[in-house]
Order: C-alpha cells, then structure tokens, then sequence
C-alpha cells in the first residue's frame, strides 16, 4: 500500500466516490489529490485533499478536505497515510499549520488536530466553514496541526503495512439449472429443430 499524487486518469473515479460519499468537491483540482494504491492488485482505497487559499490580505493558508476512504479498506489505516501524506505536502510547501473544517473531530485529535475559535481563523476560512456548514457538513468545526506536532499513531502505521481489501462476497457460478433449463435436452443457438 502506497500513498502517490492523483493523475489525470483519476479525476472520473475522484468525483464519482467524491459525490458518493457526499464529501466536499468546490473547486475541484485532480491535482489537490493524493490517492492511496494497493501496490499488488493497483486498487485505489482512499483519496484527500489539500486545498491551497491565497488571501490578498494574509499569508496563503492550507486546509486538509475530502479524505475517503472505500468500504473494503476502512479501519487498515488508509485514511491516516492519506492525512500524513497531505500534511507532509503542506510542509514542504513551506506551511506552519494546516486547517480542517469538518466534524470528525475525534479522528483528526489522534494526530495532533486541535480546535480552533472562529476568531482566530484566516478569514477565508470563517467564510468556507460557514459554506461547508450550509451545504454539506452541519456540524462542522475547525480544527488545525502545527506541521512539526503531528503524529502518526504506531497501530495505524502498522494496519497500514499489511492493509488489504476485505473479502468480497465469493462468486457464485451460476449453471443452466438456475434458469430452468434442462442442460440434457435443452437445443442450442444454432440448433433449428429439423
């Protein structure tokens, strides 16, 4: 399992399980994305975005939005490497702090996550977290890392290194029988009876 930059080629599969999900999707830019890959099947499980604010008036300021994760791989840790891959973007970039705007209050608290007064936000952000609270988060709240002080919990490190898709259903071969047909004395396509 791996976590890469989105592709071009991911855009369709971003917005089709972003709009599934009901996750945030203004603004869209396939390259915001990180998508997380299975490295032997090339099955993609998560994806989470970093989503740059210039403001004429501050400094840019970053917010970590859109992390997904597919049914099959929750709870393996993909959603973490998403978040760490994401904060470790926003630091190279040259950022202090990273800002979400969301409701999973308890999940982002396990790395470092804390939050933050409406007061004492950029004022992009009072504005985006009034919009996201409209249309597609009620209860959303903002929450910030400083970059130096996140930290990835061990146990998801660790799911993550042996994550893999939960069992599928097993296929069920399916037999003439199973549609009424008599596999003895049945005739077949070409078969005209004379």
């Amino acid at each position: 399992m791996y976590v890469r930059d989105a592709r071009n080629r991911d855009e369709a599969w971003l917005l089709d399980h972003i709009e599934a999900m009901g996750l945030d999707d203004v603004a869209f830019r396939s390259r915001d994305y990180v998508v997380a890959v299975d490295d032997e099947s090339d099955t993609r499980a998560g994806f989470g975005r970093l989503r740059f604010h210039p403001t004429p008036a501050e400094p840019e300021c970053v917010e970590l939005t859109s992390i997904g994760v597919l049914d099959g791989w929750r709870g393996q840790g993909v959603g973490a490497h998403v978040v760490e891959r994401l904060v470790d973007t926003a630091e190279m970039e040259g950022f202090d702090r990273v800002y979400s705007l969301t409701s999973e209050t308890e999940y982002l608290a396990q790395f470092g996550f804390y939050g933050v007064e409406r007061e004492d936000l950029p004022d992009l952000l009072v504005e985006r977290l009034e919009a996201k609270r409209e249309s597609f988060d009620p209860d959303a709240i903002a929450m910030a890392v400083d970059v130096d002080r996140f930290r990835m919990p061990e146990a998801l490190r660790e799911r993550f290194k042996s994550a893999a898709e939960a069992d599928a259903e097993p296929e069920i071969e399916e037999t003439a029988e199973d549609f009424g047909i008599d596999a003895d004395t049945a005739t077949y396509k070409y078969d005209t009876g004379r």
